[in-house]
């Protein structure tokens, strides 16, 4: 692959402060990220803290330090806590909602076709990606797949971006090799089914 057909991978990412995270460009940042996910998931997973235990105890603390900080500065003078309009917005509520709505249509239209349309092949891609999501759930639990998510974007970004080429061409090879062997197991599942409901016609 020529330089000239290279992706911007920080693009790929939004090309903000969230790719610039990801691909280590702001290291106080992506170190942050790292510690604080790691701390997150020893404390939950491997010193058995609460999840609502942990978040009440922080709440509680937050209110007691915001408590004890506007006592002491009517007292001495002093300014309050500086804390922003603890609001959420109309315009964040419907930007939400919509992208929520994208995805539920998305679902919606993947049951129908299913459903009603007898879509078979839709069928086979949906029970096999819900096989390997069950597979790989038996195995980790969603806080341990959670914090594999964030390593995961904490690395693979970064070396697709400096090695783009040599994975470029071998995700090729890999993509020729699963769609022919996709196609084979497709039209056997096929022609059994097709042999099977001739079958089934003939006994009637």
């Amino acid at each position: 692959m020529s330089e000239s057909r290279r992706i911007s991978v920080h693009l790929a990412l939004g090309g903000g402060a969230v790719a610039d995270v990801l691909l280590w460009r702001k290291w106080c940042g992506s170190v942050s990220l790292l510690v604080g996910s790691t701390a997150l998931w020893f404390l939950f997973e491997r010193a058995g803290y609460n999840l609502l235990s942990f978040i009440s105890n922080v709440l509680l603390l937050l209110v007691a330090i915001l408590f004890f900080w506007a006592k002491s500065a009517s007292l001495l003078n002093r300014p309050l806590p500086p804390l922003p309009n603890l609001e959420v917005s109309e315009e964040i509520v419907i930007k939400a909602a919509d992208k929520m709505r994208v995805w539920v249509n998305f679902a919606l239209s993947i049951a129908r076709d299913i459903s009603i349309g007898g879509n078979l092949r839709l069928f086979i891609q949906v029970a096999l990606g819900s096989w390997i999501v069950s597979c790989i759930g038996s195995f980790f639990n969603f806080l341990t797949l959670l914090y594999i998510g964030i390593l995961l974007s904490l690395s693979l970004p970064v070396l697709y971006d400096k090695y783009q080429n040599q994975i470029d061409d071998q995700l090729t090879v890999a993509h020729n090799i699963i769609q022919t062997q996709y196609r084979k197991i497709d039209d056997r599942v096929l022609r059994k089914i097709s042999m099977s409901s001739d079958k089934d016609k003939k006994i009637q």
